[in-house]
């Protein structure tokens, strides 16, 4: 019986994450699925659900800065165009 209330448990779970999941896209967060599962099992360990946002929001700051960067990097180092 025991085996079987753990299966529920895992269950409800995968469902209550694909309802996340979903919730997550409509409000277009941009997090994909195994993004979300962290951030929630962080929340369920006891990790403060705004530090983690803000910890998010920042990481995606230094991802797009550092996609400019490369991407100015990319164009000082094309070889020039003659027309």
């Amino acid at each position: 019986a025991m085996a079987h209330v753990a299966a529920d448990t895992v269950e409800d779970s995968g469902d209550t994450l694909d309802t996340l999941f979903e919730i997550s896209q409509l409000l277009e967060t941009g997090l994909d699925q195994e993004t979300l599962a962290i951030l929630v099992a962080l929340c369920e360990q006891g990790v403060n659900p705004e530090a983690l946002a803000a910890v998010v929001k920042e990481l995606r700051r230094e991802a797009a800065a550092l996609r400019v960067a490369v991407g100015e990097l990319d164009a000082a180092t094309d070889p020039p165009v003659f027309a």
